[in-house]
């Protein structure tokens, strides 16, 4: 399995309504991108300063299961629409599991 994790951090001016609509968004994604084989996101639970504020984990199968998620048409309008605009942070990692 193939695991992908990021952490955004949100503009200082983002708005709630700006922060559900990415997490209604992403969370549309497993309808649409049948290579998503577990999918988990949320806002951060606020017990730790510092940390990001919203995460994502997606498996998959392979590589190249992820790099379909990656590049999908549907995923990257999200990423334009709703995440760059209100983006101050993010981190990401990939990795075998």
């Amino acid at each position: 399995m193939f695991r992908h994790v990021v952490l955004f951090t949100w503009a200082e001016d983002a708005t709630d309504e700006q922060k559900a609509a990415v997490a209604a968004g992403l969370g549309r994604l497993p309808d649409a991108i049948p290579e998503i084989r577990a999918y988990a996101l949320g806002s951060d639970a606020g017990v730790n300063p510092g940390n990001h504020e919203f995460a994502l984990v997606a498996d998959f199968d392979s590589v190249d299961d992820y790099l379909v998620y990656r590049d999908h048409p549907v995923h990257q309008a999200v990423i334009a629409e709703h995440v760059k605009p209100i983006l101050a942070a993010r981190a990401a990692v990939q990795f075998t599991v």
